[in-house]
Formats: structure tokens, C-alpha cells, sequence
């Protein structure tokens, strides 16, 4: 068997997809559209939520909720995206959870009323409010990086990944990203690596 990523590409999958071709794995994606989910039998008998992402991996073992599967995939590959030690451990996790507690609920918000609902549905003041509230996170974030490459530890790890991937629908959303140069080149660094690109790709 090979790993099976249930969902698309232009959903959460992403960053596991990215994640996948970061550590060279031979995956499979099965193409489920969110709106498909709650329908589609396979993926009810992975995830109990039928919701995607969820996973299948070589050996049979099922994780969902996307940021669990990356967490638990670093780990089990190990190699420069896990963690050295318990600190490195740590901060993964601390960065990993802020990312979707403090930005993905305002970034995801922003990226429907700007470009994933249809035009009918689109509040383009909601889209405003969320990039605003934003603001804060993203100063803290921008703040922290200054003197520093990376959020865990001297290199590019899962929760650089992680975190990336949220920040990016913020972006797409138009989130003016000026006010935060050490944020801004932090998120071109993630972005910009071949596994990125490679996960970025299949959105077409």
C-alpha cells in the first residue's frame, strides 16, 4: 500500500500533500471535494466527522484533522522537519496549534467572501473584518521572527509547514503583508521550496 490522502488539493489536504513531497513519499490523493464529503462512503469509514483531510497510511493506520496528520507523519518519518529534542518538540506544537487558534479561523473567513464562495454569498465587510483581526496575530508572529529563519529550530520543520499554509490563504485574500517584512520573507522561504511548488501545482 501506499499512503492515501482523502480530499483535494485546494482544500486542507494541501499541506499535507505538501508535507508528503517534503518527506518523498509515494502517496496517493483520492480526490474528495469538501461539499462531497459527508456523502462519500470511503472517507465516513475513515473519519466518523466526514470531513477531509483524513489519511490512510502503508501500514493501515487512519489519523484526520490535518494538522494531526502532519504531526504525526513528521514523527513517524523523523529526518529535519520533526524535532531534535523535547524543546524543538515543543515549539512545534505551541506554533502548530497558534496557527490554527489564532489565524485560520480569520484567514479561512477572509479567503470565502474574497474567492471561495460563489459572488451571491460573498460579504466583501466580513472579508475586511476578518484580514483586521489578523493584524495582531500577524505583528506577534512578524516580532518573533526578527533574528530568527525559522519558528521551531535553525531550519524548516513541520510547524514552519503548518503555519505557512494558513498564513497563505490570508495572503490570497489580499492580507497586506508590508507591515511585516520579517513575516513576509519567513512565509516567501516556506512557499518557495520545490515541495511547495509541487503541492501548489496540483491546485490547478
Amino acid at each position: 500500500m501506499t499512503l492515501k490522502i482523502f480530499g483535494i488539493a485546494r482544500s486542507r489536504a494541501f499541506r499535507n500533500i505538501w508535507l508528503s513531497e517534503e518527506l518523498g513519499l509515494d502517496y496517493e490523493v483520492i480526490d474528495i471535494a469538501p461539499t462531497d464529503a459527508h456523502q462519500d462512503e470511503r472517507l465516513r469509514a475513515l473519519n466518523p466527522n466526514a470531513r477531509i483531510p483524513a489519511i490512510e497510511d502503508e501500514d493501515g493506520t487512519v489519523i484526520w484533522e490535518s494538522i494531526a496528520i502532519n504531526l504525526y507523519l513528521a514523527g513517524k518519518h523523523r529526518g529535519e522537519l520533526s524535532a531534535d529534542d523535547a524543546a524543538e518538540y515543543g515549539r512545534i506544537l505551541q506554533w502548530s496549534f497558534w496557527g490554527v487558534t489564532e489565524c485560520e479561523p480569520n484567514a479561512l473567513e477572509a479567503l470565502r467572501h474574497r474567492m471561495l464562495w460563489p459572488e451571491e454569498r460573498r460579504v466583501e465587510a466580513k472579508a475586511v473584518e476578518a484580514l483586521a483581526a489578523l493584524e495582531r496575530p500577524f505583528a506577534t508572529l512578524n516580532s518573533y521572527l526578527e533574528g530568527r529563519d525559522y519558528l521551531a529550530a535553525d531550519r524548516f520543520t513541520v510547524a514552519d509547514l503548518n503555519v505557512a499554509s494558513i498564513l497563505g490563504w490570508a495572503k490570497a485574500a489580499g492580507m497586506d503583508l508590508a507591515p511585516y517584512p520579517n513575516l513576509k520573507a519567513w512565509l516567501s522561504r516556506c512557499t518557495s521550496r520545490p515541495a511547495a511548488r509541487k503541492a501548489t501545482s496540483l491546485m490547478r
